[in-house]
């Protein structure tokens, strides 16, 4: 049984066969295992809005080095974090890395200000101790994005809404992209196997937290919008390192018949991360900055998909894990030709892209790279 740390109730739990609740018995049952159904978003009818800035933070990634200098490379300024220290400030507390990832968005239009978390790292002591740093509001957060149901991405969520779930907007939108996000995981990839956890939805009903499903392409905060699901197009193959457990057992795990039609009868399945998103941000005048998050589904096919769902072909830069460490190096040349023929401006790779990825991308599209830590804010536009 795995247990968050801040607080003494189990967070998620290994979930056995047994405890399985086929989807016959669900409807009975929602009210005393406290876990609404997600609702619907409403899907993106027309191209995104363009936004004149966006500033991304990098609340969580695997590691940070504090006396990196920051550059500007055209109209993006990059700065990293360092120590944390100020005129008035001795040493203290500094930023946490761990194998995760989170990201905080803040976009602007015109007058209008938009911020969204997108992911949250693999513990809460990462995520509170770094967003308290970088003096990330929650109160000023307009939507949440969960890119899919790994616990190095949202591992975090539980203790921030519990440190912070008072502060923040009634209703708070978090985006995941179907059902399968919440079934429970078993970690069956190397290096050791294990319980990987499931989201607490008890936990999100608490925090009055309004869980929308988005399949498809979706509007976020009126300034961002999602891929919706990641279709296979190109050449890349899904790795399955964990496996879904399908049910639901105390306010944790999957219901059987929101799941495609091929995974409702069966009591587990391997991932195929059908409910992976991405989530993007139309530059003006420069096209679209893209947020892989994992990219399980392949770096370029959530770049297709956010070219697809927004009708602007134009990509300034993709952010975000290029799940790209466990492939063999012919792979990783193949991810980095196919970024350098679509053309995007800056490839900045974060979390499990993996070193093989960024010495190979450093050799080919030099100019393009740009390496970014925990704690890095990368500023786009004006």
């Amino acid at each position: 049984m795995l247990r968050n740390p801040l607080n003494s109730q189990p967070y998620c739990c290994g979930v056995g066969r047994r405890e399985l609740i086929g989807g016959a018995a669900l409807a009975a049952l929602l009210s005393a295992i406290g876990g609404a159904r997600p609702a619907r978003a409403q899907t993106l009818a027309s191209p995104p809005p363009e936004v004149d800035r966006l500033a991304v933070r990098v609340l969580v990634d695997s590691y940070q080095f504090a006396v990196a200098p920051g550059r500007k490379a055209g109209d993006v300024e990059l700065v990293h974090f360092g120590w944390g220290l100020g005129p008035d400030k001795p040493p203290g507390k500094t930023l946490i890395s761990e194998f995760g990832l989170a990201m905080h968005a803040q976009s602007t239009r015109g007058a209008e200000t938009r911020n969204v978390l997108v992911d949250f790292g693999y513990t809460p002591e990462a995520l509170i101790n770094n967003a308290t740093l970088v003096g990330l509001d929650p109160a000023s957060l307009d939507a949440m994005v969960l890119s899919h149901g790994h616990y190095d991405h949202f591992g975090g969520l539980a203790g921030f809404l519990r440190q912070f779930g008072a502060a923040l907007k009634p209703n708070l939108p978090l985006f995941v992209g179907g059902e399968e996000a919440f079934c429970a995981r078993q970690w069956v990839g190397p290096p050791v196997k294990g319980d990987f956890g499931a989201i607490d939805r008890n936990g999100l009903k608490a925090a009055r937290i309004a869980v929308t499903s988005i399949e498809g392409p979706s509007l976020v905060a009126g300034h961002a919008f999602t891929t919706g699901q990641i279709p296979q197009k190109t050449f890349e193959k899904v790795l399955s390192p964990s496996v879904m457990k399908i049910g639901v057992a105390r306010g944790f795990g999957c219901y059987a018949d929101q799941l495609p039609e091929d995974e409702r009868g069966l009591a587990a399945a391997p991932d195929q991360f059908r409910h992976e998103i991405a989530t993007a941000y139309n530059l003006k005048g420069r096209g679209l900055v893209v947020l892989t998050s994992c990219s399980h589904r392949g770096v370029v096919n959530a770049i297709r998909q956010a070219q697809a769902a927004s009708g602007v072909n134009k990509v300034h830069a993709v952010i975000g894990g290029f799940h790209l460490a466990p492939y063999k190096e012919d792979y990783v040349r193949d991810t980095v030709a196919a970024l350098k023929e679509m053309d995007v401006d800056y490839v900045i790779p974060l979390h499990c892209s993996g070193e093989p990825f960024f010495e190979i991308a450093k050799a080919e599209i030099p100019a393009k790279l740009m390496r970014s830590y925990t704690g890095t804010l990368l500023v786009f536009g004006n």
